[in-house]
């Protein structure tokens, strides 16, 4: 695994969206807490461009992340948001670069197809909060992006939950947003979970959706070999007239009881205001205990 090397300060950090569209006036407060932080930020030249909901048409965000990737002066690139349109880029981009001048690509959500592709490709990448949240975000979720960026190295804790399965597993991290993995199935993006740990978080999702994503992920080997499983946030729901009967949760427990690998739930990352980072591809120690879980890269 090709892991990026941290920033210093004075670093140049690029801002793109690979999605949807975003104004200077959303974006100003995190340019400040960027240069706070010590940091150059470089924006895509096509980050304020729009068609429709897109920041851009698909050729603008592409040339945007082409230019990001290629240029050596940017040590990081950040996704200012997410959205939808990530996976209407991802075969246009030649990753080849990136290979040999690795950064931090770094985003959630719809990110996840960034993060997926480039887990195949061998290359680790920084599962994070954007900067259309920056103000919403917790001290604890912005504290958790710099200090990974600046690679400093500190364990994320999180308390007991009931449904929760003990254990300690040392194993690569991988996954993001549940309904953007379940979309990549069969595609050249799709998730690796042999011998890792798998992260998923959803918003805003059909309780019975919940089930068949899982129910398809189950039925192709996605938890045969897995070493554990993190469940993020599972924020804002939703049920049918005819209700569903069980939480996320409950349906994500029922889906896993025939395995042994540990796992826990209510972990503080995705869709929410404490939305801790977490490297995807980084070997990492995830130990799950009754007194709460620790997660250590």
């Amino acid at each position: 695994m090709i892991i990026p090397q941290k920033l210093k300060v004075g670093d140049k950090i690029g801002l793109i969206s690979t999605a949807r569209k975003i104004s200077l006036e959303e974006l100003n407060p995190a340019i400040l807490i960027l240069e706070s932080w010590g940091l150059k930020v470089a924006l895509g030249a096509n980050l304020f461009s729009t068609d429709n909901q897109f920041s851009g048409t698909i050729q603008q965000r592409s040339a945007d992340l082409k230019s990001m990737i290629d240029d050596k002066t940017i040590k990081a690139i950040l996704c200012v948001r997410g959205g939808y349109g990530t996976v209407q880029i991802i075969d246009n981009i030649d990753f080849s670069k990136l290979k040999n001048n690795s950064k931090w690509i770094i985003g959630y959500s719809d990110i996840t197809v960034l993060h997926s592709h480039l887990n195949n490709l061998g290359i680790a990448s920084m599962h994070a909060t954007m900067p259309i949240n920056f103000e919403k975000n917790t001290k604890e979720s912005l504290t958790s992006l710099k200090n990974s960026l600046f690679g400093i190295e500190k364990s994320i804790e999180c308390k007991a939950h009931p449904f929760n399965r003990f254990g300690k597993i040392k194993a690569e991290i991988v996954g993001g947003n549940l309904s953007v993995l379940y979309s990549l199935l069969g595609s050249d993006s799709d998730i690796d979970t042999d011998d890792k740990i798998l992260f998923i978080e959803d918003l805003d999702e059909y309780l019975y959706h919940i089930d068949r994503m899982l129910m398809n992920l189950k039925r192709n080997g996605k938890f045969a070999k897995l070493k554990g499983l993190i469940v993020g946030g599972m924020s804002d729901m939703n049920d049918n007239d005819t209700p569903y009967g069980k939480t996320a949760e409950e349906i994500i427990s029922e889906h896993t009881k025939g395995y042994d690998f540990p796992i826990c739930f209510d972990f503080p990352a995705g869709h929410l205001e404490d939305n801790r980072t977490i490297r995807f591809g980084l070997t990492s120690v995830l130990e799950i205990t009754e007194n709460g879980v620790s997660l250590s890269q």
